[in-house]
């Protein structure tokens, strides 16, 4: 059994999920979406979302944290900026519990989950409902990617152990 931390992050908005697999079948243990209150400053939300991680990992104790990898468009070096923040103090949270951080790019998430490296987020959520068997696809897309990612980083972690 692995139980993985996947993670979407966004200065906005946090998506994570807690996933388990055994076998091959993911199951849920809970998702949600992490928000750093918009007028607080930077040092604020960061912190605001370090707390939230630490919490969700002492809560769930995975076994590893999978984490997008740092992308931006060339013509918003800024939200790069601020996904680096982000991604620092999810980073912090990982080594402050002695877990693993792995990195995923989101067209290998894309290609393990629909099957195509530049999916849409639309068909990314469809095939985590369907995946999870949920009734509805999840509201939010950065939940969606936050389970995209724990499965894929999960199954991929599962074949180089199986390998």
């Amino acid at each position: 059994m692995l139980r993985v931390l996947g993670i979407d992050p966004g200065l906005g908005c946090t998506g994570y999920a807690v996933v388990e697999l055994q076998g091959g079948e993911p199951a849920l243990l809970e998702a949600g979406a992490i928000r750093a209150g918009r007028g607080a400053s930077l040092a604020e939300r960061v912190r605001a979302i370090h707390a939230d991680v630490a919490e969700v990992i002492r809560d769930f104790s995975p076994h590893l944290l999978a984490l997008e990898s740092l992308y931006s468009e060339y013509r918003f070096p800024r939200s790069a900026l601020q996904m680096a923040h982000v991604r620092g103090v999810i980073c912090l949270a990982a080594a402050e519990a002695g877990i693993t951080v792995t990195d995923i790019s989101p067209s290998e998430v894309k290609h393990a989950i629909v099957g195509v490296g530049d999916a849409s987020k639309e068909q990314v959520q469809r095939s985590v409902q369907a995946l999870f068997r949920l009734s509805e696809s999840p509201r939010l897309a950065d939940v969606a990617d936050a389970l995209a990612i724990a499965v894929a980083v999960g199954f991929r972690a599962l074949r180089g152990a199986a390998g």
